[in-house]
């Protein structure tokens, strides 16, 4: 016997794949108050083939990323210039001025930790360095092998960099007078004022990203359904959507006790206190989010894709007394009971696998 519950489907944005339906129908009084298709009003839907994806909701703010601090200058001395919050820095860009003399931005993952002289050890830092000096041109026409070795041949190349910076010629890099970043920054904010001292350990800038992306947050319960290279689309305070995707999950966890937020989870205490970790959304295209900083966003975090799949309306689902699902497919007047196994839900579309169901076909679904 087949009965179709008063299906109240609820989807939410934690989808669960495989054919189980926990956390996605709320069969409303399934025994007690089913009632057949026959007693409510229907309506009809195509049976699609099609992609599905089901999606993590996350609630974010974009922006420029997590600051991060930049150490920089000779310790002990002074600050002469410092930089306008809000600017972009690109590599060979002085970030701040120490001393009369340049704290010069260069690419690279590695921070500097001596200086750099000819003569001095071996290090993948010397690569470092004068993978920067040919690409900002200083090497040209010298004949620089970038590797781990620092010549007479990096020593010309520093020369010539100093010299085009109106820094003193000595041909060495002190410990402090780069600084290597990944890639292009934005100044963040300044916590060291000018005029005051360089302090070992205390940072003179904080910087972030150059590009324009979002910082959402995640649950620690659903971190399981978020995963780097991850594809998410990201609705905006205007309607518009960019797509972009998932480049960095958190390892801090934080407590939010904002119990109103709907990227959490509520504690079982009650309280409201949400533990999440951030999650780094990169842009596909960020020069459309430009000007929007600090604007709150909407993530959605694809989770699974299914694709040249069978998919009906989830309304379409019928409950049967005896276990399982079916679809009421109809033959012009009469109706044909349907076994189908739940695949992925989406939004509105569930995918289902059945011999007697096939693309094109037409099966009843509640009235609006």
């Amino acid at each position: 016997m087949a009965e179709r519950a008063l299906l109240g489907i609820i989807v939410t944005t934690a989808v669960v794949v495989g054919g189980s339906l926990a956390g996605f129908l709320m069969l409303h009084g399934q025994a007690s108050r089913a009632a057949s298709a026959t007693d409510v009003p229907v309506a009809t839907a195509v049976v699609k083939r099609t992609t599905l994806s089901s999606s993590t909701q996350l609630s974010g703010i974009l922006g420029h990323g997590l600051p991060t601090p930049v150490f920089g200058g000779s310790p002990g001395g002074t600050v002469t210039a410092l930089p306008i919050p809000g600017t972009n820095e690109q590599r060979g860009s002085s970030l701040v001025e120490v001393d009369g003399s340049p704290v010069t931005l260069m690419y690279g993952a590695r921070p500097a930790w001596r200086d750099f002289r000819w003569g001095m050890t071996d290090g993948p830092d010397v690569a470092q360095l004068e993978r920067n000096l040919v690409a900002l041109g200083y090497a040209t026409g010298l004949d620089l092998t970038v590797d781990s070795t620092f010549t007479s041949i990096t020593r010309r190349a520093v020369l010539h960099w100093q010299a085009a910076t109106g820094q003193a010629q000595t041909g060495v890099v002190a410990l402090g007078a780069v600084v290597f970043e990944p890639s292009g920054v934005r100044i963040a904010s300044i916590p060291t004022p000018l005029g005051a001292l360089v302090q070992p350990g205390n940072p003179v800038l904080m910087v972030d990203s150059s590009a324009v992306g979002v910082i959402a947050e995640v649950p620690t319960s659903q971190t399981y359904l978020v995963h780097r290279g991850d594809a998410v689309s990201v609705l905006l305070p205007s309607g518009a959507s960019l797509n972009g995707h998932v480049a960095a999950l958190g390892d801090v966890a934080t407590a939010n006790t904002d119990s109103s937020g709907t990227g959490g989870q509520q504690s079982s205490g009650g309280r409201g206190a949400d533990v999440t970790l951030p999650v780094t959304v990169t842009l596909d295209q960020p020069t459309a989010a430009a000007g929007l900083d600090q604007a709150p966003v909407t993530v959605n975090v694809t989770d699974k894709t299914v694709e040249n799949v069978l998919a009906v309306p989830i309304t379409a689902l019928v409950a049967l007394s005896e276990g399982g699902y079916a679809v009421y497919v109809m033959h012009g007047r009469a109706r044909q009971l349907t076994g189908v196994t739940p695949g992925l839900f989406a939004s509105t579309l569930v995918q289902v696998t059945s011999a007697g169901l096939h693309e094109g076909d037409i099966v009843e679904v509640p009235a609006p």
